[in-house]
Formats: structure tokens, sequence, C-alpha cells
């Protein structure tokens, strides 16, 4: 983590829980509980959205996370507002939302294997 930025969110978050921050997507991804629910990215923190989450999210005037600006896709992850930012309680109410969505997702199938064909 080059900047303060990253380091301001954590601080911010500390109420939330045990948190790990890794570096991805040219950015910080943030986990709590193993739950990947936010990104740090370009001085901009992202946190996760669903279909439970989203209206709160629109209303403040959010925006998508685009990793790559030559390239439509968005990801689910949206931008947390500036005034959410500033107060330590209301981001962790937030993040609460963002951790939960992320705990919401489907868990991931193993791949299937084929079955061998007898000879």
């Amino acid at each position: 983590m080059t900047s303060d930025f990253p380091r301001f969110i954590l601080d911010q978050l500390a109420g939330l829980g045990i948190l790990r921050a890794r570096r991805m997507f040219g950015g910080v991804g943030i986990y709590c509980d193993e739950a990947f629910f936010a990104i740090v990215y370009q001085d901009t923190l992202y946190l996760k959205v669903d279909d439970v989450n989203r209206a709160m999210f629109l209303q403040a005037g959010s925006i998508a996370f685009k990793p790559f600006a030559h390239r439509s896709t968005t990801l689910q992850y949206w931008s947390a507002p500036a005034d959410v930012l500033e107060d330590a309680r209301l981001l962790c109410d937030w993040a609460r939302g963002a951790v939960a969505a992320a705990q919401r997702l489907p868990a991931k199938k193993a791949p299937r294997r084929l079955a061998r064909q007898p000879r």
C-alpha cells in the first residue's frame, strides 16, 4: 500500500472486526472474516453491492467499479460516498452491508471431472 488512503480506510473500519488487506486489481482488496467486501482503487473505496443493498448506493449517487477504462465491464463494487468515509460508525454500517452481500454469494462449485470412457 503506497498511499495513505488504504491505511485511512482500514483505520475507519477498525470497528468492523478482523480485517485483511491484499493487493489486487492495481489496488487493495479488503476482507472481513474471509469475505471479500471492499476494494480501494485510486483513492476510492468500493463496497460489495447486491440486490439487497444496491438501492442505498444508487440513492447516494455511487458508481460501479470499472477496473478497465477501455472496457465497459463493471464489478459489483460501488463507490462509498465521501460523507460516509469521514464517519467511522457510518462507514462500518455500510461495510456490514457489503460484508453481508459478499457472504450471500453462492459458493463456487468445484469443476466437474469428465467420466473416463471405457476402452
